[in-house]
């Protein structure tokens, strides 16, 4: 259920072109984040919110976007944010 929530704000906030959410939480099985129920997550973003900032400015705009869930339901988040000029760029 937490990438669904996950995929919802981040939906909600950045409208994304592309958002791509891996749950890696079973690959951590008795890590101690994993003990007090929080999962390890990988997010591919891009959408037009980041043009022009930098990685720090991104990733707090998805600490932000994501809120509390980040105490709890989060333990790990890999974040991968581009921006619509950067992912077209990486595809050529």
């Amino acid at each position: 259920m937490t990438s669904g929530q996950i995929r919802q704000l981040l939906n909600e906030s950045f409208k994304p072109e592309l958002l791509e959410i891996i749950d890696n939480s079973a690959a951590h099985a008795g890590h101690a984040g994993a003990k007090s129920g929080g999962g390890h997550y990988h997010v591919t973003i891009v959408a037009e919110a980041f043009e022009g900032k930098s990685l720090v400015q991104r990733h707090q705009l998805i600490y932000k976007a994501l809120g509390d869930m980040m105490k709890q339901e989060i333990h790990a988040l890999g974040i991968n944010a581009l921006s619509p000029s950067e992912e077209t760029k990486g595809s050529l």
